[in-house]
């Protein structure tokens, strides 16, 4: 059985990755003031975090998913080349919308189609669908199994550098963020299981580095590990020597540095630093 996977850019996997294993990447969309931007094609995520902390607090930032017809014209261009089975798997559905396009796409192909929810975003997504494309060769069940085994030992972490996105984005109440402003607080989120739950908070970005290690160290050996940053490059490389010189755990050799897609960097802000880690 010829197995093809469908994917969404939440997933932030590195494009010779994408290459490598002929995923389609479906681009979700940005929408700046009203005009629509595919993600990672006509803006880049370098631009779009050097732009972000000067925008005016008045600027409509919003994100919208693919089209259900960008979708079928994904998996039918799949069909044409030879697939028997398509496993389309997608960014929490209850965090976005991406999925139900999915699904609805996918009700002209009966049982061709398997949509996925990942409940997760960005590596967390991206581990679970090289998860199903290293599997697949095994089989159809082969893959979902190793999908599902992905899921239940993932987890991600971040701290935030402001809350002024989320609160633009109505995922904080305003009085909340207006306070975490005034107090420079740092939220610290954890992401599982389609849920995003405030796990602490911190005054600088030094003592945000910090308990993002010392959750990384609690996580045990690891089999996959990304580095997540919203434009904070310099940031990232730092916690990976940190990572590298004071880890007393097993970490995975190809330890992956991704600058995360602008359709989440829209509502985590810029500065953010995370990791997605997946136990062994």
């Amino acid at each position: 059985m010829k197995i093809g996977i469908v994917t969404d850019s939440t997933c932030d996997l590195p494009g010779y990755l994408v290459e490598q294993h002929e995923l389609e990447v479906i681009p979700c969309i940005l929408v700046l003031d009203g005009k629509e931007y595919l993600d990672g094609i006509d803006i880049t995520r370098e631009e779009f975090y050097r732009r972000l902390p000067s925008l005016p607090a008045s600027t409509s930032i919003t994100t919208a998913a693919p089209s259900i017809g960008e979708f079928a014209s994904r998996y039918e261009s799949l069909r044409s080349r030879g697939c028997d089975h398509i496993l389309s798997l997608h960014a929490a559905g209850s965090l976005t919308s991406i999925i139900d396009s999915a699904r609805q796409a996918a009700q002209d192909f009966g049982e061709k189609i398997t949509v996925i929810d990942s409940t997760s975003l960005t590596l967390g997504l991206g581990f679970q669908v090289l998860a199903a494309v290293e599997a697949a060769e095994l089989g159809l069940q082969a893959a979902l199994d190793a999908i599902d085994s992905t899921r239940k030992r993932l987890d991600i972490y971040a701290v935030l550098s402001t809350m002024e996105n989320l609160k633009r984005s109505g995922r904080v109440p305003a009085v909340v963020a207006r306070l975490g402003s005034l107090l420079s607080i740092k939220p610290l989120i954890k992401l599982r299981d389609g849920e995003v739950k405030a796990v602490g908070a911190v005054r600088t970005a030094g003592q945000g580095n910090e308990k993002i290690f010392d959750l990384l160290q609690q996580e045990g050996a690891l089999e996959r590990l990304a580095i997540l940053h919203t434009g904070a490059e310099a940031r990232a490389k730092e916690f990976l020597n940190m990572v590298m010189q004071r880890t007393s755990q097993s970490v995975p050799r190809n330890i992956l540095m991704v600058n995360v897609t602008t359709v989440i960097g829209t509502h985590v802000g810029p500065n953010g630093l995370g990791f997605a880690a997946i136990r062994k």
